[in-house]
């Protein structure tokens, strides 16, 4: 299996060779990544688009490192449909570039990119994580060096969820490819690392009761991930108030190495839960390959709002259309003792309005 996959480095395929068992819940961790991604830009002129609605192919404002990397197996299926007129360089000075027919490079380490990977590190942590805690996987299961003392009024049980484990397979494949010594590899290992720290920082104390009637003689805890959701949430926050980096370049004994310092030095520097980026993002007001901005023509806005996701500025003081919509729910529902409920069938009109 792990030799079918192209584009994998030589430690990513030892990688893949060692704990193949596990693969599944990496490419799901990619998955629940993207989902929560495509969640939280749902209002945003960038909104995660994925070509062709296929959860596991981001669009080229993402760097083929990415893609490659998280998800190999669909590689081939982006290069065809994008009629093989993609080919990646890394170029002189070691970045990751995008070119299309020889001309130009796409911007890639801007925040987008930045949220993008912290958020698919934290997705395959997470996966690996919970299949672990689930019995998925033979080599890897409950963590037993957490536990400490309990507390008053409850003991441990359960299976505490192992995230040093699920944090050590998105570390060694997420990050094999970024060892080079130039900045993008700075700043994807740097957000990298901040999406795996967002799941070990709101690891959580579950509980549950036990006794007659529902009462509580004996409480068991052990340790949990939260809702992925509430990651999702945290690095949307980390997103906003992301630091914006300059490349520094100096000499050392293997050659010539970029480093990243904070551009604005009256701000708090960023610490190792912060993103970091150093290129501008585009506005992603209209479609445009060099920047890998699909537009925002023929998406719903919100007539009503005022923010980022309203009709003025989704729609880039385009304007919009304005259409009617029929839509078939459920209504006058009824309880029935018991137990059980009963609803009609109602067709409702809306107006549906998106931009031009």
């Amino acid at each position: 299996m792990c030799s079918s996959i192209p584009g994998l480095v030589p430690k990513q395929l030892r990688f893949c060779r060692n704990y193949v068992e596990i693969m599944p819940s990496v490419a799901e961790g990619v998955k629940i990544g993207i989902q929560e991604c495509q969640h939280q830009f749902r209002g945003r002129r960038w909104n995660c688009t994925t070509i062709n609605d296929n959860l596991a192919i981001f669009g080229p404002v993402l760097d083929k490192v990415l893609i490659a990397t998280l998800y190999p197996l669909q590689f081939p299926l982006l290069r065809s449909k994008l009629k093989g007129r993609l080919v990646w360089d890394r170029g002189d000075g070691g970045l990751n570039q995008w070119q299309h027919n020889g001309g130009f490079r796409i911007p890639a380490a801007t925040r987008e990119s930045a949220f993008v990977h912290a958020i698919a590190s934290a997705g395959v942590a997470f996966a690996v994580t919970r299949a672990c805690s689930e019995g998925s996987a033979t080599i890897c299961g409950c963590d037993t060096r957490r536990k400490g003392p309990p507390g008053e009024g409850w003991k441990w049980g359960g299976c505490s969820e192992d995230v040093d484990f699920g944090s050590m397979v998105s570390r060694e494949f997420a990050d094999a490819r970024e060892n080079r010594p130039d900045a993008r590899s700075a700043m994807n290992r740097h957000n990298n690392e901040a999406g795996r720290v967002s799941i070990t920082d709101h690891m959580y104390l579950k509980c549950k009761c036990h006794g007659l009637s529902g009462s509580c003689e004996v409480k068991t805890c052990w340790w949990s991930q939260p809702d992925f959701r509430v990651i999702g949430d945290y690095m949307k926050d980390k997103y906003d108030s992301a630091s914006e980096m300059v490349v520094e370049k100096h000499r050392e004994s293997r050659g010539w190495v970029e480093t990243l310092r904070p551009k604005y030095t009256f701000f708090k520097p960023p610490i190792e839960t912060d993103l970091v980026y150093y290129e501008s993002s585009p506005n992603f007001c209209e479609p445009n390959p060099e920047t890998g901005s699909f537009g925002t023509r023929d998406r719903t806005c919100n007539l009503t709002s005022h923010g980022i996701d309203g009709c003025d500025l989704l729609c880039c003081g385009r304007g919009h259309n304005t259409r009617t919509e029929k839509r078939k729910e459920k209504c006058h529902c009824i309880f029935h003792w018991c137990c059980y409920v009963s609803c009609q069938e109602c067709t409702r009109v809306y107006d549906v309005h998106t931009c031009k």
